[in-house]
């Protein structure tokens, strides 16, 4: 039986077999005793997505009292509910990302906290369940590396077309779903279009023409 600590493009935190790229975590919100999440779904504003692998430490997955590990098919998973990269296990893509949100968002260089801030916002709504907005754009001409839902599924998007994202990775999808809104917040929208590129599982990469 898998543990409950994949996450999917909405936020939600499920128990499926899933791999995943990237690991992360909201704090601390599972009992170790029975390695089970608790009722809440964070314990920090800092939802950041970290490298399954950093320095050769290893870690007996939700077996202590620390932070809870979850797991992301890939980093577009991650943005999209509302993490973005860690500064300390991928200080270089962090940096990356920030700088793409200055340039996407404006104003002076944010510490991690202020970008954080903005985050919690955009990632819930007034019942601190995910926030859908509408988009800011057509369809087609959202970055690559953005997240969509419709029809209560989620969708990449890359090259100009909507990947279904599924427990096993992403699937071909005819179309965009009509009436979709955007998953992933918009300030992190903002700075996927001025550049920073989110690492995709190997999934997306089969299913789009080559370079892409």
């Amino acid at each position: 039986m898998p543990l409950q600590n994949r996450v999917t493009p909405f936020g939600d935190i499920v128990a499926i077999d899933q791999r995943g790229l990237f690991t992360g975590n909201r704090g601390i919100i599972h009992d170790p005793a029975t390695r089970t999440l608790l009722r809440r779904r964070w314990t920090t504003r800092a939802w950041i997505a970290c490298v399954c692998d950093f320095k050769g430490r290893r870690r007996e997955v939700m077996a202590t009292r620390s932070w809870t590990e979850l797991f992301f098919l890939d980093e577009a998973t991650a943005l999209a509910a509302g993490h973005r990269p860690c500064f300390t296990c991928r200080r270089a893509d962090a940096l990356a990302f920030r700088a793409a949100w200055v340039e996407g968002n404006g104003g002076a260089l944010p510490r991690a906290l202020e970008i954080d801030a903005v985050l919690h916002r955009e990632r819930l709504d007034e019942r601190r369940r995910k926030r859908l907005h509408p988009l800011p754009m057509a369809v087609a001409a959202l970055p690559d590396g953005a997240m969509i839902a419709g029809n209560d599924r989620a969708y990449l998007m890359s090259g100009g077309r909507a990947l279904r994202w599924s427990e096993h990775g992403y699937e071909a999808s005819r179309a965009p779903p009509a009436s979709a809104l955007l998953l992933t917040p918009p300030s992190t929208l903002r700075a996927l279009a001025a550049g920073y590129r989110p690492k995709l599982h190997d999934s997306a990469h089969r299913l789009l023409p080559a370079g892409n």
